[in-house]
């Protein structure tokens, strides 16, 4: 038992691993704390403009809730988080590694900081990284979370199974059977990487830049500074997932509507030819309002989100290194 605990022990002391740990916990919790938003958010951006989740974001969820109780809100949550552990995690190793052996900026360095530049290109390269790693589980996630919705334009279709939907190995073989094999389970990775690579870029830029606006940080075993810094922490990751979301979001709304473009017959009605054809479509169809479909359910999910993983990292990284 203690040779277990001492493995355990130098295993958790590499400092890759520690980030890894902590990236991972961080990507899970958060994303299980804003579920229900999640959830909503898609079905806002899939849906046709006569649908029935068209009255605020409470509003959807309550009726998510009223047609398939809790497990309706928390639908796809599961594999949202086998899915956010390792992408989460990658990003932040990934990050720390473009810090300390591209740029060459740690504790003991000349250099203090990344520049904003140097940030950018670090968040960029660990955006590209996660989404490579767990996008398949991404697209799975995002047709779970819709094919027991009550959409009009998915109602009686096949793409839609309420009473025994499929679950996740069924749905897997499915896609790779039915829509081109490893092809088909890749589907939309571009409009994906179009807005995830900028947006975790921006995400970690802003907050690292905010970051060095904090007071330094006094006593971490005093409750009042503690806590202190740990509400700074909750507000710049706030401030940073907000703004980020808010510049890339047209490209969130792309990257769900080409995951579920093959699903049945096309009974959700979008038929896009490639990204430029899917943005003249749905400014022609729907408006510049359509490029923000669902953005406040994404807003009400992203901002606690980013805030709360970004303090669950710091909170667990300190706290393995504390072992």
């Amino acid at each position: 038992m203690n040779e277990m605990v001492s493995t355990a022990q130098t295993i958790l002391q590499n400092e890759s691993n520690v980030t890894f740990v902590s990236g991972g916990i961080a990507g899970a919790v958060s994303r299980t704390v804003v579920s229900p938003f999640e959830r909503v958010k898609i079905l806002l951006q899939v849906q046709s403009t006569r649908a029935p989740y068209n009255n605020g974001v409470f509003k959807a969820i309550s009726q998510v809730y009223k047609e398939e109780n809790v497990k309706g809100l928390f639908r796809g949550n599961g594999l949202n988080c086998i899915r956010v552990f390792p992408y989460s995690a990658v990003q932040f190793v990934v990050y720390d590694y473009c810090k300390k052996n591209i740029f060459h900026v740690d504790k003991n360095s000349a250099v203090a900081q990344l520049t904003n530049v140097q940030r950018l290109i670090s968040g960029a390269l660990c955006g590209g990284c996660s989404i490579i790693a767990t996008y398949p589980l991404d697209l799975l996630k995002t047709r779970l979370s819709i094919q027991t919705s009550n959409l009009e334009n998915l109602r009686n279709s096949k793409a839609a199974n309420t009473l025994k939907p499929p679950g996740f190995w069924q749905l897997f073989s499915k896609v790779y059977r039915e829509e081109g094999k490893v092809f088909g389970l890749f589907r939309g990775i571009w409009p994906t990487s179009l807005g995830i690579i900028p947006y975790v870029a921006l995400n970690f830029t802003i907050y690292e830049q905010l970051r060095e606006y904090l007071p330094k940080e006094e006593d971490v075993n005093n409750l009042k500074s503690s806590l202190k810094q740990n509400t700074y922490m909750l507000t710049i990751g706030a401030i940073s997932g907000g703004v980020a979301q808010t510049l890339t979001y047209p490209f969130d709304l792309l990257r769900r509507r080409f995951q579920i473009l093959t699903m049945g017959n096309n009974e959700l009605g979008f038929y896009y030819t490639g990204i430029y054809d899917a943005l003249k479509t749905i400014a022609r169809t729907e408006g510049l309002r359509g490029y923000y479909k669902g953005l406040e359910a994404n807003l009400l999910k992203v901002v606690p989100s980013t805030a709360v993983s970004w303090l669950v990292y710091e909170m667990t990284c300190n706290s393995i290194k504390r072992l």
